[in-house]
């Protein structure tokens, strides 16, 4: 009896010791008021609660700093996508780095790396796309300002005939440069470059050179819709072959500058076509020019082929005759002193 009512008391003892020490490991957070009694708000930012059903964000300032965060490291990850997709060798960002020092600063130390001549030459072969681009877009206002009845400094008919050759020049250029871009994945192959891969990187070195070739078949707008996706597909493909160690680290970045360089201006030739031309489609145009000078060389050469009468030639005044011209050139009519001996004879 006497060790039960020990064991009660030493129980008791001991709840009522615990009792303080579980009303201390409140979280803080709980205890203290949202809004101070000088009318200011305390800093405590956290993660929205499904327990409490608080938001992370207790007011506007919050919020704004929570989402330029977000966005701040939204902008980090792409450099780090552009780039390889390896964070380790680009070396960590300072967690007070903004959003753009980030991605700037990401993106900077991996063009650093790139060579300065094979940069040098990636983006001189960009010029040939940013030439046609240019001079689509002129020819395309100049046949546009021609099919409204504007003045124009060139003939609509000659501006649709160099529009049409531009454009295919440009699709041409794009098909070749899609082949050459492929024949780098062999090249990698051939030199084991991060080990031999065997078939799936001389695949991958295929398939631009296929897509390049099938759009020269194709209608220019089309061919420059499809290589664009073949050079955006293509950039997706050396990205994940750079993050698995197929290319060096710096060829990613590289091929992107490019992409977007290609890009801008397969995209500025559309919206050149589309919006500062005669009409959305320009082969339409141009098939119906085609088909007029057909009909024209057609009539030109009947009217030759045709029999001369014979007599001399000579002009009469359109406007005694009644017609809509002033002179009409036409057989001129015999004397008939000269039919007469004609008949005696």
């Amino acid at each position: 009896m006497l060790a039960a009512r020990s064991l009660s008391r030493l129980s008791t003892k001991s709840t009522a010791t615990l009792r303080p020490i579980s009303r201390q490991l409140t979280p803080l957070a709980r205890r203290l008021p949202s809004v101070l009694p000088g009318g200011g708000s305390i800093g405590v930012r956290a993660a929205a609660s499904q327990v409490s059903n608080r938001p992370g964000s207790q007011s506007i300032p919050h919020a704004a700093q929570n989402i330029k965060e977000e966005v701040g490291h939204a902008i980090e990850d792409m450099a780090q996508t552009i780039a390889g997709g390896k964070p380790a060798a680009l070396g960590p960002a300072s967690a007070d780095d903004s959003s753009a020092g980030g991605f700037v600063g990401i993106t900077s130390a991996v063009a650093s790396s790139v060579p300065s001549h094979i940069m040098g030459f990636g983006l001189a072969g960009g010029l040939p796309y940013i030439g046609t681009s240019a001079f689509t877009i002129y020819l395309a206002n100049q046949a546009g300002q021609a099919a409204s009845g504007a003045t124009s400094t060139i003939d609509p008919g000659v501006a649709m005939s160099l529009l049409d050759q531009a454009m295919n020049v440009q699709v041409t250029y794009g098909a070749v440069m899609l082949g050459f871009l492929g024949a780098l994945h062999w090249g990698l192959e051939i030199a084991e470059y991060g080990g031999s891969k065997g078939s799936k990187r001389l695949m991958l070195g295929m398939a631009p050179v296929i897509v390049g070739w099938g759009t020269l078949a194709l209608d220019p707008s089309m061919a420059l819709v499809t290589q664009w996706a073949g050079f955006t597909g293509l950039w997706y493909a050396d990205m994940k072959a750079t993050a698995a160690g197929w290319t060096p680290q710096w060829y990613s970045q590289y091929r992107f500058y490019l992409s977007l360089l290609v890009g801008t201006c397969i995209i500025g030739t559309l919206a050149g076509t589309s919006f500062l031309g005669p009409t959305q489609s320009h082969s339409a145009t141009l098939r119906e020019l085609h088909m007029l000078r057909e009909q024209r060389a057609k009539r030109s050469l009947a009217e030759r082929e045709k029999p001369v009468a014979p007599g001399e030639i000579g002009s009469v005044s359109g406007i005694e005759e009644g017609a809509d011209a002033y002179v009409l050139v036409k057989h001129a009519p015999e004397p008939k002193e000269e039919k007469k001996k004609k008949e005696d004879k």
